[in-house]
């Protein structure tokens, strides 16, 4: 890989993303505009603004190289990934869009009439957001060594100073321009180097591939237990992910959340066709890649592997664009949920809170990044929404759902679920847990969300059964907005305009 056709493809897609992100403080000016973009961002928009923030790390580099090591085992990440929005459209886009809160911890504090619960939840949420973004710095890490021969820290570094420029600049209404782009970027950066390695391997059918013929792994196959537990987590996960809800407070009202929400069921769905074709296309063609030691590499890899010379090293820096893209937007998402969290609990909710939180938001995991190695970018990021799924997801699901939940029931939920969960991740990551998330730990601790989901949700239901006298005076009311659709008039505005 030419290191200087690399770095030239990594600094225009910074530049790009400071140009936009700049664009978007033009007309960023009030505290609605840096929160939730003043409420008036339409559903394609808000869709690849969602794209460019979910394909994170793990589904540009890691779900492809899981394929390239374990097979068919690897698939359930994109089937995970996918339907996990088919669940935000049937149980919390419209409703959350309804609740008329900023943040997830606005969300519960309206629902249950507590401030207790409303740092409880914060406190999750931003372990939530900083787990999730040490991913995407070990990723932009691993990139930059790669192609650049540069130091590793470079790129956690590069990825940090972007968000925070960006972030800063103009807030959610800058981010989503951003998000926007880097979702078409991301899938043309996979789309376009796929197929002319089609093209290359169909013009040399005929001739044997003088590459290593090898076994791309040794992990042995996943069991039931693990692709359940790991479908629970990514399924479950998806509906507490906060750079992800925080979107659905952006659209003009429910029927266009919905909409959004459908959009990018299509954007993912076609995104992941092309991780998988990548993990396929090296199993057959360049099996020796998954000897080197780094699986999440192999997109990165695989151009130069399959097309070589100067072809091959300008698809190479066009997948690394598009790997840097994911790495800034997943990031920016992020720390704009994170910033909004922390300006509000605790900078008192102004611009310039939001700001010095941003900036925050982004340097305490760029910490944690430097302290720790890069596991699997996919099976790290799975852990991640096994966490979510065990703490913000059953608050939010019988907050919008049942009316018996209380204060108490849904902070002793959160707290065994982050428990359960969260002891669980330790003992793995102590134990060298492997790529396949078995390695030496037994399966039930590796991938702990069958049993740590369910037992945060039984808790919750349990201690607010014993609580019942606890439910908020005002929860018919609060039940109500969640419930009754938008006025026809907001429908058709939300609809329009696309």
């Amino acid at each position: 890989m030419n290191a200087g056709v690399a770095i030239t493809a990594v600094a225009v897609v910074s530049i790009a993303t400071a140009i936009i992100g700049f664009y978007g403080l033009r007309i960023s000016r009030t505290t609605g505009d840096f929160y939730v973009a003043s409420r008036t961002v339409r559903p394609w928009w808000n869709a690849s603004a969602i794209g460019g923030e979910y394909l994170s790390a793990a589904s540009f580099l890691g779900v492809a190289g899981l394929i390239l090591l374990s097979g068919t085992d690897a698939l359930w990440f994109p089937v995970g990934y996918t339907a996990g929005y088919l669940m935000l459209l049937l149980f919390v886009a419209a409703p959350l869009r309804r609740s008329g809160a900023y943040t997830i911890p606005d969300f519960t504090e309206s629902r249950l009439s507590s401030r207790t619960v409303r740092k409880v939840t914060s406190v999750v949420v931003v372990m939530v957001g900083w787990l999730y973004i040490v991913p995407q710095l070990h990723g932009a890490a691993l990139t930059i060594h790669i192609a650049t021969g540069l130091p590793s820290w470079v790129g956690s570094v590069a990825v940090v100073v972007v968000v925070c420029l960006t972030v800063a600049a103009g807030g959610m209404r800058s981010i989503t321009f951003v998000q926007a782009f880097q979702y078409w970027l991301k899938l043309t950066a996979l789309a376009v180097p796929i197929v002319f390695i089609m093209f290359e391997l169909a013009g040399h059918a005929a001739e044997p591939l003088s590459l290593p013929a090898v076994n791309p792994t040794d992990l042995a196959p996943a069991g039931l237990y693990q692709n359940v537990s790991l479908l629970v987590a990514l399924l479950f996960g998806t509906l507490g992910l906060p750079h992800v809800l925080v979107r659905f407070y952006t659209n003009p009202d429910g029927h266009s959340a919905r909409r959004t929400t459908l959009i990018v069921l299509g954007l993912l769905s076609v995104f992941y066709l092309f991780p998988t074709a990548y993990g396929l296309v090296a199993r057959m063609y360049a099996p020796g890649l998954a000897r080197s030691g780094q699986p999440d590499a192999m997109v990165l890899r695989l151009p130069g592997e399959l097309v070589g010379g100067t072809p091959g090293d300008l698809l190479s820096a066009l997948v690394v664009a598009g790997a840097f893209a994911a790495f800034l937007s997943t990031t920016s998402g992020l720390v704009v949920s994170l910033a909004g969290v922390i300006s509000q609990d605790v900078l008192g909710g102004s611009v310039r809170g939001f700001r010095l939180a941003a900036v925050v938001s982004a340097v305490v995991p760029l910490g944690f990044a430097f302290m720790t190695g890069s596991l699997a970018l996919a099976g790290s990021v799975g852990l991640v929404f096994a966490f979510t799924a065990s703490t913000v997801c059953p608050v939010l699901l019988l907050g919008i759902w049942w009316r018996g939940l209380t204060d108490a029931g849904a902070i002793a939920g959160m707290l065994t679920g982050g428990v359960l969960c969260g002891g669980a991740m330790i003992v793995g990551s102590l134990s060298g847990t492997g790529l396949s998330g078995v390695g030496q730990t037994p399966a039930w601790l590796a991938q702990p969300a069958a049993w740590s989901v369910p037992a945060a949700f039984a808790v919750m239901v349990i201690v607010s059964r014993a609580t019942a006298h606890r439910v908020p005076a005002a929860m018919p009311r609060i039940m109500t907005r969640l419930h009754t659709p938008e006025r026809p008039l907001a429908t058709e505005r939300g609809s329009g305009g696309q």
